[in-house]
């Protein structure tokens, strides 16, 4: 059983699945000294937002995804904006990245299956992709033979979509029967087809469920638990499924089985499988009622009590993270039975399903003040994790022997991040990756049966690693609390204030950066003489949930304060200048960076603001917003809550007498997790006001803003080409 974390599956879009398978200043030492003196006043300061004579009211027409004006709007300042976004380091910089996306240099990440490893494949002459699979012995051998399962190029052309592939979920033990998940130009929302791994064909008269957000898992061969759209009155406010449901093969979706429904203020219910003692198929039923807080439930399929889910007795801030050898893991995200929260305990599966309760715990992993667990994949014979201790990461295996947890330490690469890659419960393979900020990618096959380490592949160096140099540093936020940071840059830069210099952040939803290689960033910036810089703030998972949960709600300004002091502390190092400083983020690091565009412009000469956040009034009104009301707190509380988030809107915060920075702002109409309208609102006050910016939006991509290497090429090219020009 295979669970993803549910803020990873919403905002990242992962899918949750229960079974395995402007100009400068021309003088910059003076603006670094008014840095420090004229800050901009907090969010609960703020100007009316209605002075220019515009009204929330008179932007809602941005909120129609694909209105014609909306659209002619959006096109008026993607055609504004090109000319100006796309000069000859824009070019040349894409030119550079299309020759690194389509490279065959690309480690081939797999999934092993029953011998076979199974890979998905992008390149130029491969646009949408392929879904193919070699031997292991092929693929170990370095010069694979592959054999194609799924062309979704084909498939697209043959009916007349833009089809991105969002993965498949496949049966144990054969694989051959699977669903295969498909998004219209990148949507979360996707269409799921029945489809035969072994002929690679989609079966017509198979399962199919019709676009939808939601999930599916194989119970057996005959029948699917399915959390969709199953029409009016079936999805919640968050905009995923509020019931589950059994369903057999040969019978309409309508007639299919009722196992749970859960409320429309939910965030969703998500079915899924997991295996028992005696390896066969139990369901599984997540009902998400925040964010961060879910009940979990095994539905019995026989005896007097079937089909009557048994509620497991575990915190509500906690989640079930698979199973291994009849120990079933629980993930603590708040203090519980004397555990702390960050810690990874497990119960045996059978008691908990003969008599319904957790007796004896076991602890699996105990971080300690400065730790934190990766994550972590399950194999045949161990359970392997990645632990963080002061961001940097290594691995361990873990076995359950004489009724205790056992651990082992694996033979990785140091000082960097080690991540669990493929794992299947059913097999002794797996495979784990190894990168640092420098160091490129190397994948590493495992044998967990005698723990014999192999190095499968590696990525090729895409820029002089040599002459540059990864630093971490820490300074203290407003708070005292120490935040740590990292800068990579070539060696030999001078401490003069003029290096130009991109510090990225995220801050939410338990997701940490660690440190990673990246041909995008050496290529485009550091070759180029650029300072690339991340702050692991809190909000994120650095240091476990109470890294996490120190900036959730009311506590979010302490984000900002830690953001703001990195920024500050690289202006103290001289490292950079306000004039050559810019910053980066998407999502909810888009919301982070619309803060800092409203907050604290004076020490930013460049603002990149991507699939963002920005209307925090109306954000839970929003596609899947009003699942994140446990991050941000809900703008229509009267109490603290609401007037605390509303205060803090970057919407409704802009300054029509304040000097900004042009900041650069980009989403995806496509996009149905974030709001276009939130990009879109926010340009729109900007241009009330009078206020220069540059925007793109691509009609195609989705969340993730590019559907194929090309977009992808294009819109990172952009963003960097963007930076270089404002701050070198």
């Amino acid at each position: 059983m295979t669970i993803s974390k549910l803020a990873t599956s919403m905002m990242l879009g992962t899918a949750l699945v229960l079974t395995g398978c402007g100009s400068k200043d021309s003088n910059p030492d003076k603006k670094t000294e008014q840095s420090m003196k004229n800050k901009k006043p907090r969010a609960s300061q703020a100007i009316s937002y209605t002075e220019a004579g515009k009204t929330d009211a008179d932007h809602l027409w941005l909120e129609e995804v694909e209105g014609e004006k909306a659209l002619e709007k959006v096109k008026a300042w993607n055609a504004a904006s090109a000319p100006k976004l796309q000069g000859d380091t824009y070019k040349a910089m894409k030119s550079e990245l299309l020759e690194v996306y389509n490279s065959p240099e690309k480690i081939p990440y797999i999934s092993y299956r029953k011998g076979e490893a199974h890979n998905f494949w992008q390149d130029d002459k491969n646009v949408r992709g392929l879904w193919r699979k070699t031997t292991l012995d092929s693929y170990m051998s370095g010069d694979p033979e592959w054999e194609t399962i799924l062309d979704v190029d084909a498939l697209a052309e043959k009916d007349g979509k833009n089809w991105v592939y969002k993965g498949n979920n496949c049966l144990a033990p054969t694989y051959a029967r699977c669903m295969i998940s498909l998004s219209d130009g990148g949507k979360d929302a996707v269409e799921r087809r029945e489809f035969n791994a072994k002929t690679g064909k989609i079966l017509k008269n198979g399962f199919f469920l019709a676009e939808s957000k939601g999930s599916s898992a194989w119970l057996n061969k005959d029948q699917l638990v399915v959390g969709v759209d199953f029409g009016d009155g079936t999805m919640t406010d968050s905009g995923y499924p509020m019931i589950a449901k059994l369903w057999d093969r040969g019978t309409d979706l309508s007639e299919a089985r009722e196992l749970m429904r859960g409320e429309q203020t939910d965030v969703g219910v998500w079915p899924g499988t997991f295996d028992n003692a005696e390896g066969d198929s139990e369901i599984m039923i997540i009902r998400s009622k925040t964010f961060y807080t879910s009940d979990y439930f095994w539905i019995p399929q026989s005896g007097e009590n079937a089909f009557k889910p048994v509620q497991m007795p575990i915190p509500d801030k906690s989640s079930i993270s698979g199973q291994f050898k009849g120990q079933m893991f629980v993930n603590l995200q708040e203090d519980w039975r004397g555990h702390e929260s960050g810690t990874l305990l497990s119960f045996d599966v059978a008691d908990f399903m003969e008599n319904g309760k957790i007796e004896n715990l076991n602890v699996v992993f105990k971080p300690g003040p400065r730790q934190s667990m990766n994550g972590f994949g399950i194999t045949r014979n161990a359970v392997l994790m990645s632990i963080s201790d002061n961001v940097a990461s290594a691995a361990y295996a873990f076995r359950f022997r004489d009724g205790a947890w056992k651990k082992r330490k694996l033979d990785f690469p140091e000082n960097g991040t080690i991540s669990i890659g493929s794992t299947n419960d059913k097999e002794s393979i797996a495979f784990i990756n190894s990168e640092s900020f420098l160091e490129p990618d190397t994948l590493w096959s495992i044998d967990t049966s005698d723990m014999s380490i192999t190095k499968a592949r590696s990525l090729p160096s895409w820029f002089d690693a040599e002459s540059m140099v990864a630093e971490q540093h820490e300074v203290a936020s407003t708070d005292g609390t120490k935040i740590p940071y990292f800068t990579v840059h070539k060696k030999d830069i001078e401490m003069d204030g003029k290096n130009p210099t991109l510090l990225y952040g995220y801050g939410g939803f338990e997701i940490s950066l660690n440190p990673s290689y990246s041909a995008t960033i050496g290529r485009a910036w550091l070759e180029r003489g650029g300072v690339y810089v991340v702050a692991n703030t809190r909000g994120g998972g650095e240091f476990g949930p109470k890294w996490h949960q120190a900036g959730l709600k009311t506590k979010r300004q302490i984000i900002y304060d830690d953001f703001i002091a990195v920024a500050e502390d690289l202006i103290a190092k001289k490292i950079t200048t306000p004039a050559h400083l810019g910053t980066h983020g998407r999502s909810n690091g888009g919301l982070l960076m619309g803060v800092m565009f409203t907050q604290r412009p004076d020490l930013f000469n460049a603002v990149a603001i991507g699939v963002p956040l920005l209307d925090m009034n109306r954000y839970d009104k929003l596609l899947a917003g009003a699942s994140w009301v446990g991050e941000y707190g809900d703008p229509d509380d009267n109490g603290a809550e609401g007037a605390y988030i509303r205060n803090l809107s970057p919407y409704h915060n802009i300054d029509p007498k304040a000097e900004y920075p042009v900041p650069y702002i980009y989403t995806s109409t496509k996009d149905d997790r974030v709001h276009p309208a939130h990009a879109r609102k926010f340009a729109q006050r900007l241009a009330d006001y009078g206020l220069p910016f540059l925007y793109y939006e691509n009609i195609d991509g989705g969340h993730a803003g590019a559907a194929n290497l090309e977009e992808t090429a294009h819109s990172q090219a952009l963003i960097y080409s963007y930076f270089y020009e404002a701050l070198k």
